[in-house]
Parts: structure tokens; C-alpha cells; sequence
């Protein structure tokens, strides 16, 4: 059945002109199942299956809705061949720009050319992988109606896809704001798409920040207050914390840190571009070295700018009842009593603790993607939503655990202030306390509550990411 779709409707590009409507005409017939002179999207999905036309998921619904003019749930005839006639204009205008060497074919040279002018440097096994996936005839080159084919009835209409498959996306939010940003193509940027996805990643931060505040609270008291000499469990910190405050105090702190994700978002994004631009060797292109020296600088300037936030926030977080009133409260009694230099107090062990943790999620993340692309990825580059928040997750939780030993050295610096009885000490001389008394593990006191809220914190970033990708009209 599929050879005899294929050779009616995919042969000699028959769309244009007088023959390409009784093509069209008689394709809708083959996919209108009930002759109600419409298509609906259970009917292209049984219509496309039995054909054996692959498609993504959600392929059929995006069609439909794309080329429904009359918002009548399904497509006429005439909005049928509309939809069809100007995804192709689209599709032939992708292959033409894919086709460097204008020989009517596309190679797998000319596919790592092409992601490569969008950010994303491949190998030529996985190049050749992508392009596996389209080639029909085994030629290790698409032609025309191969590309045609294999993309008429999926509404993606460019190679730009597969990089938003494996964009490391904000969307993983697990408390720390020190991951290289995401990259943006140039359609993103000019259709405005970009500030959505920051704004659905903004949010889904907030939301996944506020349903572990609780657990990050417990981080950061078990990092200053425990040792060996006070140890804290979880389960007495939690009843140590609600007997002191009651339940609300769980999420002391909270507000400021879900205030400073705007800002430093922005911050990021801006500079990140700005230092890509300066680090580029060639205008356009990215490498992967290129991204992790822009993505630091950019981390460390959003950080400069926000860094007295970050003092905030550890200050609040460890507030008793009735020290503060609020966060303008707190930011005035610290001005007061300890001036200005107060708010970047840890801010070298905050700065130094961004190359490491940018490096190894970087570098994990990378490593995890080539292993499922060289082991797994056989019919298309997409590894499913499943793949991608594993590998993020296993990737940022890598890059904290490198990084750890100078969060907790910064989270002490800048809390030693309220700490009745504390020394103040520079970043070398609280190390070597800390080496001294507790030994090395005592530079990773309050790891199990920050890895405990890693998982929740991503499921929960995921799911309001995607309502709110769905609320701000961003297509899947």
C-alpha cells in the first residue's frame, strides 16, 4: 500500500499545476474516511498509519490546526490543498538552503554544514545518522522527493527542529542559576519567540523553586549550622525549623529567590549574546568551547549584578521569628550594621564555583547525547522527553556535586554575620577550618536535601513549562 501512495502522490514532485490537484484530490479522498467531504485528525492519523507515512507526535493535530481556517475541527478540501501548497513552498525552500552545492542532493557534509550555521556542532556518524533517517533509497543522499516525503506531513519545516530537541533548556530549573543559558536561532530571535520560552522558563522556575522551598531551606541549614560536633538530621531539622516558626517558616527565603529569577534571566541572556558575538571565530557559528567561555562570563555577570539577592536570601532563609519584616527590613539592617561590602560577602567561591559547574554539565550533557545518538538513535535525532530530562538532570546534578564544597563555603561567608559566636574568615582560612574539624565530607553538609529536591524540582519545572509553552501560543 505504501509503494503505491508513494509512487501516486511523492513521484516527480506532481504538486504544482493541473496534475497536483487530482494528486491532492486523490489523497483527500483516500484520508476522508466517512465522505463527509472533511478531514479530522483521527482521520489523518489512521489515514497517514495505513499509508505507513510516519508521523511525530502530535503531527496530526498541529496539520489540522495550521490549515483550519474555518475552525470547524478538520479540513475541507480547499484549506487541505492551501495547507499542503505552502508547507511544500516551505519544505523546498529548506532544501534549497541545505543544498549547498546546488546538485539537487543533500550529503551528510552538507547537514553538519547546515546545524553547524545554527549553533550545533555534530560528528559525521551522527550527521550521517539524521540523515538515515530520511534517505529511502540508501544513497547516503536525499534528493527532493525523499525530503518532500519524508516531511509533508510533519509540520516541521527545517533542520532547526532537531537542535530544539537537544537544547540543554532552562526549563530544568533545580535551584541554581549557573547552566550555560540556552541557545536561540535567528528565527526565535526575530519572531519574538525567544522572550516566551524565557518568560515559560521564568515561571516554571518560580513554581518549581516555591514546591522545594522547604527542602532548599533545610540545604542551606544544614550547611551553616551542622557539623560534627551539631549534627542535624532532616527529620529533626524539619521539627527544629516548624517548632521555632511554625509551618510557614519552610519557606523563608522563597520570595527573593523567586524574585531574582527575572532579572537574571535577562541579565544572562543579553550578556551571553554579547560574549558569543566577542568569542566567535567565525560570525554565526558557535563552538562548544566558544559556548562554555560566553556561558560562564554571561553566569558571572548575571551573578555580579544579582549577587546581593543571593546574600538576601541566605539571610532570610536563616532569620528567627521576628528578625526581619521583610526583605527590605533585612537588606537595611545589614546595610546598617555591616555596610556595603556585607552584600558580596562569598562572592569569589560563588564566581569560581560557575566553571566547574557550567564545565561539567556541559560536558556530561554532551556526553550523554552522543551515547544515546550512537547507540539509539535510528529513525529519527528526537530522544523523547523522557531522554532529555534524564540527561539534563544527570548533567546538572554532576556539575553541583563538583561544585558543591564552594557553594557551601559561599553560603557561609555570607551568613557568618547573623551566626552569634562566628569568626570571620576569608575563603582559604574557612576551608581549612572546615578540612581541620569535620574533614572533607564536611564541605558537602546539606547535600542529601539538595539532591533529594532535584527530581521533584525538574518533574515539577517540566509539566508548568509546558502549560505554559501551551498558554503563550509556542509550538511543540
Amino acid at each position: 500500500m505504501y509503494a503505491a501512495v508513494r509512487k501516486l502522490f511523492f513521484a516527480d514532485c506532481r504538486c504544482e499545476g493541473g496534475d497536483g490537484s487530482k494528486t491532492y484530490e486523490e489523497l483527500f479522498a483516500r484520508l476522508d474516511a466517512n465522505k463527509d467531504g472533511r478531514v479530522d485528525v483521527s482521520e489523518l492519523k489512521a489515514g497517514l498509519a495505513a499509508m505507513g507515512i510516519r508521523t511525530g507526535k502530535g503531527a496530526a493535530q498541529k496539520i489540522i490546526s495550521s490549515g483550519d481556517q474555518d475552525k470547524d475541527d478538520g479540513l475541507d478540501f480547499s484549506e487541505f490543498t492551501k495547507y499542503l501548497k505552502e508547507h511544500e513552498k516551505k519544505l523546498r525552500l529548506t532544501f534549497k538552503s541545505l543544498d549547498k552545492n546546488n546538485d539537487g542532493r543533500i550529503d551528510f557534509m552538507e547537514v553538519k554544514q547546515s546545524l553547524a550555521d545554527l549553533g550545533l556542532d555534530i560528528s559525521k556518524e551522527e550527521a550521517e545518522k539524521i540523515l538515515n533517517s530520511i534517505d529511502v533509497d540508501g544513497t547516503m543522499t536525499v534528493d527532493w522527493n525523499e525530503w518532500r516525503e519524508h516531511f509533508l506531513f510533519n509540520p516541521a519545516t527545517n533542520l532547526q527542529e532537531i537542535i530544539r530537541y537537544w537544547k540543554h533548556s532552562t526549563v530544568l530549573d533545580i535551584g541554581d542559576s549557573l547552566a550555560i543559558p540556552d541557545e536561540f536561532t535567528e528565527e526565535e530571535k526575530t519572531t519574538g519567540l525567544w522572550w516566551k520560552q524565557l518568560s515559560a522558563g521564568a515561571m516554571a522556575g518560580a513554581v518549581s523553586r516555591t514546591g522545594t522551598a522547604p527542602l532548599d531551606r533545610m540545604k542551606v541549614f544544614m550547611q551553616v549550622h551542622s557539623s560534627k560536633s551539631n549534627k542535624i538530621s532532616l527529620v529533626g531539622g524539619f521539627k527544629q525549623m516548624l517548632k521555632e516558626g511554625g509551618l510557614t517558616s519552610l519557606w523563608r527565603g522563597n520570595g527573593i529567590n523567586v524574585l531574582k529569577i527575572a532579572p537574571e534571566t535577562a541579565i544572562k541572556f543579553m550578556a551571553y549574546e554579547r560574549y558569543k558575538k566577542m568569542f566567535a571565530s567565525e560570525p554565526g557559528k558557535v563552538k562548544t568551547h566558544e559556548r562554555f567561555m560566553a556561558g560562564s562570563l554571561a553566569g558571572a555577570t548575571a551573578q555580579t549584578a544579582i549577587y546581593p539577592m543571593e546574600v538576601l536570601k541566605t539571610r532570610l532563609c536563616l532569620r528567627k521569628t521576628g528578625q526581619y519584616s521583610g526583605m527590605f527590613d533585612c537588606a537595611k539592617k545589614i546595610m546598617k550594621k555591616e555596610g556595603v561590602k556585607a552584600f558580596y560577602k562569598g562572592y569569589i567561591p560563588n564566581i569560581i564555583g560557575i566553571i566547574p559547574y557550567a564545565g561539567i554539565d556541559l560536558a556530561v550533557y554532551e556526553s550523554l547525547k552522543n551515547l544515546w545518538l550512537s547507540r539509539y538513535a535510528k529513525d529519527t535525532a528526537n530522544p523523547g522527553i523522557l531522554v532529555l530530562l534524564g540527561c539534563g538532570t544527570v548533567s546538572s546534578s554532576c556539575g553541583q556535586l563538583a561544585s558543591y564544597p564552594l557553594a557551601l563555603i559561599r553560603t557561609r561567608m555570607q551568613a557568618q554575620a547573623s551566626v552569634e559566636g562566628s569568626e570571620q574568615l576569608p575563603m582559604n582560612l574557612m576551608v581549612k577550618k572546615i578540612l581541620e574539624k569535620e574533614g572533607f565530607f564536611g564541605l558537602y553538609r546539606g547535600i542529601v536535601p539538595n539532591f533529594m529536591k532535584v527530581i521533584p524540582a525538574v518533574s515539577i519545572s517540566y509539566v508548568v513549562y509546558e502549560y505554559m509553552r501551551s498558554g503563550l501560543g509556542i509550538q511543540k
